[in-house]
């Protein structure tokens, strides 16, 4: 663990804090489509992923869930910060993207550390922005953009993290992070084939240029 730490956040955190960071903290090692965080969870534990990606879904009250972001390799999740320190309940749900390890921090080092090291204050700061910013680009996607837009930042958000421009998805998955209907998604890809953004392939939807 203490490998991967130095070389993921070597250049942002000072030598103590890491050491600490290997005393405390647990690995867990997650595979694609493991439920990490639920809705309704109190979160004792603050993660840092070290490799894979997860994305954060936000319930809908009335109907679904709604994906708010993704986070990758060296990020954390603010919402999940925030419960932590606050002690409530968990409002998001954050679900494997891709087989990836994280480290759980538990919460009162999360805490301490933040007087104790500037590096973990400002690693911190930092993600409390990086997440709101992505949380408004999402509300604006809502509000301001029409699906199609909304589908095709989609399909690179999904290309980016898996580092493939193919994406092995179905229809009905793409849906459901998109809150939509299967035959909504379904129409609006075969429209960007035949403009040709993306091939649609047995199993799999490939982007045919970069955004």
């Amino acid at each position: 663990m203490k490998d991967l730490l130095n070389q993921i956040y070597g250049p942002l955190f000072e030598e103590a804090l890491i050491e600490e960071i290997v005393q405390v903290a647990m690995l867990k090692e997650f595979k694609e489509g493991d439920v990490i965080i639920d809705f309704g969870d109190y979160i004792k534990k603050m993660p840092l992923l070290l490799s894979g990606a997860i994305k954060i879904l936000r319930e809908d009250f009335d109907e679904g869930e709604l994906l708010l972001y993704f986070i990758e390799k060296g990020d954390t999740c603010s919402m999940s910060m925030a419960c932590c320190i606050g002690d409530t309940k968990s409002e998001i749900k954050a679900v494997a993207e891709t087989d990836g390890q994280v480290v759980m921090i538990p919460v009162m080092y999360m805490e301490l550390w933040l007087g104790k090291y500037k590096s973990w204050r400002n690693y911190v700061f930092a993600s409390y922005n990086n997440r709101l910013k992505e949380m408004l680009t999402a509300i604006d996607n809502l509000a301001f953009m029409n699906m199609d837009e909304r589908l095709i930042n989609y399909l690179f958000d999904k290309a980016k993290i898996n580092n493939s421009k193919e994406i092995h998805n179905t229809h009905q998955e793409i849906a459901y992070d998109l809150h939509t209907s299967r035959v909504v998604i379904s129409r609006l890809l075969k429209a960007l084939e035949n403009e040709g953004k993306i091939r649609l392939n047995r199993a799999s939807i490939e982007l045919l240029n970069n955004k």
